[in-house]
């Protein structure tokens, strides 16, 4: 089954997450399938905290991929983002 969850980058206590879709059964930063987005909690006020590709997420959900609750909060807020 793939899912579309979070993979960890970045240095030592300074997080980076790309956003994967990935085959469930894949470790969390290992082998994954395409990357959709990228999640910085870090981010200064001029940096931009979430990128999504909403086409390519789109795409996966409707090859029946699944999306973490993480990933579901992220992507509802990019969304709200963009229409403000």
């Amino acid at each position: 089954m793939v899912i579309i969850r979070l993979a960890r980058g970045g240095a030592h206590k300074r997080p980076y997450f790309h956003m994967v879709a990935t085959d469930s059964r894949s470790r969390r930063d290992g082998k994954f399938i395409e990357r959709v987005g990228f999640f910085n909690p870090l981010a200064a006020a001029n940096e931009a905290k979430v990128g999504v590709a909403m086409d390519r997420v789109d795409y996966w959900r409707s090859q029946g991929a699944q999306v973490s609750p993480r990933v579901a909060r992220l992507i509802k807020e990019f969304a709200s983002q963009k229409a403000a």
